[in-house]
């Protein structure tokens, strides 16, 4: 498998970025992002996302260099429209307001609705992290049709909604804990990255059209009926997907997954964000005692067969960061999916 420099990926990222006509942050912020997501081991949610930023922007669906518009602007509460424009711009946005506004308040509730693809929902918790906040996100996602199945149901109903919860490390950088998950037991990018490598998905992850489990993540890419993604968790994971739908969107007046909304094929995301200052509610030092001495007693569980740790959320992103520092590994069949893209937008291809 080729392995490429982070520097490289965000190079040729930004290039072609800005072949679209993106102008200046946009193109560093998208790289940002999508390498981070890399590094992080989320190859789902990194550069591989590219080639659908082309298309998107080739059809409309994507709206390059637009601004997010403000909404409601009331103190603590801030609700952003991201006019489906890049996604790493207006959660970046997002995000800078309401760090702002905890300074003043001590809390700060942040709607961004209607953005085209935000990307890794944890590049956002950790972007409050690096502050000194704590942050909490409920996600959905629209636009095109459901890829999830409702606990009991055989047919696609939601989108894989993530929900991130991020907890800042004293001296800020990366986050003390960071959990970022899809409410359903893989993301779709996921199923794009094993039918790259030609590999199967864990079982009981994906329902083919017909509602029976299968391994196989050509059910969500072939022509004709789609499978679905199973919900994570059975009727737990079904219930947080939905109402991560209705206080990701619904609530801030954004696109629904419902069908009364377009489903283009475009990627559209809503997103509530609560940050909280833990100065404000309660002493920062002593959040930074438990929290360690918590997540050491965690971590010390006796073992299950078959297991040889217990892992904390942010912990495996840690490790890939660091063995991801000097080479971030590119399937061929993505590198080809990159090139392609790359040659419609007139920018060097990736080598």
């Amino acid at each position: 498998m080729p392995g490429f420099t982070p520097q490289r990926l965000h190079e040729f990222t930004r290039s072609v970025v800005a072949a679209l006509g993106s102008r200046d942050p946009e193109p560093a912020l998208v790289a940002d992002q999508l390498i981070r997501a890399n590094l992080c081991g989320h190859d789902s949610h990194g550069i591989g996302m590219l080639p659908l930023y082309v298309d998107a922007a080739s059809t409309g669906g994507l709206r390059v260099n637009a601004e997010p518009e403000t909404i409601i602007d009331s103190g603590s509460i801030v609700v952003l429209d991201g006019q489906h424009g890049f996604g790493q711009v207006m959660g970046h946005r997002a995000m800078k307001t309401g760090i702002e506004r905890v300074a003043d308040h001590g809390v700060a509730l942040i709607g961004l609705r209607n953005s085209f693809h935000i990307g890794r929902i944890g590049h956002w918790g950790e972007q409050a992290a690096a502050a000194g906040m704590v942050s909490l996100h409920f996600v959905n996602v629209a636009g095109h049709e459901p890829m999830v199945a409702p606990y009991g149901g055989a047919s696609a109903r939601f989108g894989t909604n993530p929900v991130c919860i991020a907890i800042p490390a004293a001296g800020q950088g990366e986050p003390l804990a960071l959990l970022d998950m899809a409410t359903s037991t893989i993301a779709l990018g996921k199923t794009r990255v094993a039918k790259n490598k030609g590999e199967q998905v864990p079982e009981g992850t994906l329902l083919d059209p017909a509602g029976r489990l299968t391994t196989d993540p050509n059910v969500m890419w072939d022509d004709g009926p789609s499978g679905a993604l199973v919900a994570m968790g059975d009727h737990k994971g079904s219930g947080l997907a939905l109402m991560c739908e209705i206080l990701g969107a619904a609530l801030l007046g954004g696109d629904t997954i419902d069908p009364r909304y377009e489903r283009s094929g475009s990627v559209i995301n809503s997103m509530l964000t609560i940050l909280i200052d833990p100065a404000a509610v309660g002493d920062p030092a002593g959040l930074q005692r438990d929290t360690h001495g918590f997540l050491d007693y965690v971590k010390q569980s006796a073992l299950r067969e078959g297991f040889n740790e217990v892992l904390v959320p942010g912990e495996p992103e840690a490790r890939s960061r660091h063995e991801r520092a000097r080479e971030v590994p590119i399937d061929d069949a993505t590198v080809g999916e990159l090139n392609a893209a790359a040659a419609r937008v007139g920018v060097d291809l990736l080598r």
